[in-house]
């Protein structure tokens, strides 16, 4: 046993986990960060196997509202940048703040279980490690989520996590299960490279085009959140933003949705009324069945298919930790703020959040907010004492009133402008 019980063990070396080290080295907190992969990256590392972004990944959100809150992405970059300069970026973040050297690569954790006193980290290469603590920054969209429908499908089927370049599509036909915003994106590749091109969703969504008078439509929104413009006044702003932009609904082929603005994902996309209305993209509603290589829809309309895209989203999977000692409720943790466990000190969440927007500078707040606690601990018991309390006992609502929609793809849901306030409010309570 190795006996490293005066730091913290961050897991993984993503967008999250380099957010981690870096405020940890601020802070002065001891810690190892381990990857299991070869160099830093996560999701974005395009190609690695725990990779799950495609050659034509761009973020959904600007860059704006996604960077790190101390180091902003290049102004010559576009607003959408490539999964490519993504990747890049956390690179460079990682070299400006010193962390590669502090990063162990090709560490793959196996377990982790906690003592009376710290937690014992046991590495795939046999290794066990006693640690004060552990930060858990594994990331959360790379363990497919695959449903079920009856018959038999006589094509090929791959999930998401799968697809990587349009030559997987070419010539064949194509069916994407899933209106997400990965899945609309892969309906629009298909729609260009394949023979034929449907898009199959048990709901519609509200479409937003990218750009709204050259501007990234995020930013609009984030500039009437400043201006504390109420939600009923967003959604109206959002639909007539829909409307001028892409048309109204009736006229392009695009279902109306059966749920208000922001209780989902909307889609950020400016291509999908494109190809619907030059006839290169069918939408069809929820599979009913398979029947060989025909795909049967719940409004009885039928499809020849060669492949099927399952872009149905991941499941919130944290392999080398039991459940019971994450509080697991339902699809995910139940955390404070989605980062601390309600009983326990020496146990963090980066990254466990699904927001409305970009999410490195959130995961960069959160891990301010932690490394804050932990020096508070040590510092200042008395503001330790009063968020240890604050931690246990209150369930925020993270969605800042919206209600939103009751499916797995929800459970980590935050308002990312709300969550950002309060993420920053309660550093500073602890740090004052």
């Amino acid at each position: 046993m190795i006996d490293r019980s005066d730091k913290f063990c961050i897991i993984g070396a993503g967008s999250s986990g380099i957010a981690a080290a870096k405020n940890f080295l601020a802070a002065g907190i001891p810690f190892d960060c381990l990857e299991r992969e070869d160099d830093i990256g996560g999701n974005w590392y395009y190609g690695a196997p725990c990779s799950r972004v495609y050659a034509s990944t761009h973020l959904v959100s600007s860059k704006a509202l996604t960077e790190y809150s101390d180091f902003p992405m290049p102004a010559e970059w576009p607003e959408y940048p490539s999964h490519r300069q993504a990747l890049q970026y956390l690179r460079e973040y990682a070299r400006t703040f010193g962390l590669y050297e502090r990063i162990e690569f090709g560490a793959g954790v196996e377990s982790a279980e906690p003592q009376t006193a710290g937690w014992v980290v046991s590495l795939d290469n046999g290794e066990e490690r006693r640690y004060r603590g552990v930060v858990i920054a594994n990331g959360h969209n790379w363990d497919p989520r695959w449903p079920a429908y009856p018959g038999e499908f006589a094509g090929e089927a791959i999930h998401s996590a799968e697809f990587k370049t349009a030559d997987m599509l070419r010539g064949k036909r194509v069916l994407v299960v899933g209106g997400g915003n990965s899945g609309c994106d892969i309906a629009c590749e298909a729609a260009l490279h394949a023979e034929s091109a449907t898009l199959s969703a048990r709901r519609a969504y509200h479409v937003l085009p990218k750009f709204f008078r050259g501007r990234p439509i995020d930013q609009a929104n984030e500039l009437l959140l400043w201006l504390r413009v109420p939600l009923w006044a967003r959604r109206i702003a959002g639909a007539v933003v829909s409307h001028v932009a892409l048309g109204p609904a009736w006229r392009t082929g695009v279902p109306k949705p059966d749920h208000r603005l922001f209780e989902s994902h909307p889609i950020l996309n400016s291509q999908i009324h494109h190809h619907v209305g030059h006839g290169r993209l069918a939408l069809r509603p929820d599979v009913e069945r398979f029947d060989g290589l025909r795909v049967l829809f719940v409004d009885g309309s039928e499809a020849e298919i060669d492949l099927i895209v399952y872009a149905t989203g991941y499941r919130v999977t944290i392999p080398f930790i039991d459940r019971a000692h994450l509080n697991w409720q339902g699809e995910a943790p139940r955390l404070f703020m989605n980062v601390f466990h309600p009983e326990r000190d020496d146990l963090f969440c980066i990254g466990l959040i699904q927001p409305d927007s970009g999410q490195f500078g959130l995961v960069d707040y959160q891990a301010q907010l932690v490394a804050n606690y932990i020096a508070a601990m040590e510092r200042a018991p008395a503001r330790a004492e009063r968020f240890r309390r604050l931690k246990a006992s209150e369930s925020p609502d993270l969605g800042s009133g919206v209600r939103y929609l009751h499916t797995p793809r929800h459970a980590l849901e935050v308002e990312h402008y709300s969550y950002r306030r309060r993420l920053q409010k309660l550093s500073a309570a602890l740090s004052a």
